[in-house]
This record gives C-alpha cells, sequence and structure tokens, in this order.
C-alpha cells in the first residue's frame, strides 16, 4: 500500500487534492473547477487517489462528495520517521566519531601526550 500512497503523492496536483481534502468535504465539480483541466482529468487523478486509499467518495443522485482518509498518510510518516530516527542515530554517532579524531582536540591529545605540550 505504501507503494501507491508514495505514487500517488508523487504527483504536484493530486499533493493539491489532498491539501484541499484536508480543508473539508467537497464534490467532485466543485474541486474541478479549481484546476485548469477538465473535469474527467481531475477525475483521474480522484481516482489515482482512492486506489491509495486516500480518497473516499460518497454518491448522492448524481452528486459525487471526496473525502480525504488520513490514515494511509499516517502508514507513511510512520515509517519515514523510523528511518529520519535511523539516519539521526547515525549521523550523529558520525559527528561525534569525527569530532574525536580532529587533531589538537582532547583525545588526540591524550594519544599522543607528548606532541600535545609542544
Amino acid at each position: 500500500m505504501l507503494d501507491q500512497v508514495y505514487g500517488a503523492l508523487a504527483d504536484p496536483t493530486r499533493r493539491t487534492i489532498v491539501a484541499i481534502l484536508a480543508d473539508g468535504e467537497i464534490n467532485v465539480g466543485s474541486l474541478a473547477e479549481r484546476f485548469p483541466m477538465s473535469l474527467n482529468a481531475v477525475s483521474k487523478h480522484v481516482k489515482v487517489l482512492e486506489r491509495a486509499g486516500l480518497v473516499d467518495r460518497t454518491v448522492h443522485g448524481r452528486e459525487h462528495r471526496l473525502r480525504l482518509n488520513a490514515d494511509p498518510l499516517r502508514e507513511a510518516t510512520a515509517w519515514l520517521e523510523y528511518y529520519r530516527t535511523f539516519w539521526d542515530d547515525r549521523l550523529t554517532a558520525l559527528e561525534a566519531f569525527l569530532l574525536k579524531q580532529e587533531p589538537g582536540t582532547e583525545s588526540e591529545q591524550a594519544r599522543h601526550p607528548r606532541e600535545g605540550g609542544r
């Protein structure tokens, strides 16, 4: 499911649709009016978001109403957060290691006490 979520969000038009839906439910016609493209083109973008589980559609007669489903975004964020933490930890460890390796630092002088006093 992550592939579909990230694939859906890779397109700037679909990201804009998600942002619009974050403000609340809207019908497809009103959504399409906000874009310089046909209703059919907007509907295709909406279908990609639906397949990714990001948009729920309800039909009342001829009116199609769209609502954001944030659950897949939470899952995608959790996946990213795991790797953000992973890399933050690794980079912090690398920084600490590199600081220990700099000439003239306390640890360098401790390894070569005679040279540090000159």
